[in-house]
């Protein structure tokens, strides 16, 4: 997001359903729409996936390639081949581009479902990670919780000194 712009922040629980869809509450969606209604879904650590405008996502990523095969082009990976597989594979399979159907409900591709770990009928958790929105399967979200948590002041004397 850019300067001025709203900090996604909340909690919000919600109910997988049959068809793989969710509701993504009005206090996150409006403004992770205001950048454009593309929106990428992003598989970031197990059992949570983020939700990114386009218009953010892209030259971040665009950047990473960039720098990867401007180096390859130069020669200098020549001997870390496998990494740079590695890195493709995980690209590959990293995000997808979706938007939000009617009523700003999500559907979970799949391929996406498994990583997040929720069933149809399964609860999730939806939270404003200030940049982007985050899907998070419960206990997963509940053990980053209470392990991050003690370090919540310093960050914030980190992020606001």
């Amino acid at each position: 997001m850019t300067a001025g712009e709203q900090l996604l922040i909340g909690e919000f629980p919600r109910t997988l359903d049959e068809r793989y869809r969710m509701a993504i509450p009005p206090e996150l969606a409006v403004p992770l729409l205001a950048a454009g209604s593309r929106l990428v879904l992003a598989k970031e650590r197990a059992g949570c996936l983020s939700l990114w405008p386009a218009a953010v996502w892209k030259p971040r990523i665009d950047a990473v390639v960039g720098v990867v095969r401007t180096k390859l082009e130069a020669g200098l990976l020549a001997q870390r081949i496998g990494q740079v597989q590695d890195l493709g594979r995980l690209l590959s399979t990293r995000h997808k581009v979706v938007s939000l159907a009617a009523r700003d409900r999500l559907v979970i591709p799949e391929g996406f479902r498994e990583f997040l770990g929720v069933e149809p009928g399964g609860e999730l958790v939806v939270v404003g990670a200030a940049v982007c929105v985050e899907l998070w399967q419960p206990a997963a979200w509940s053990a980053y919780v209470t392990s991050e948590m003690p370090g919540f002041r310093r960050r914030i004397d980190e992020l606001t000194d």
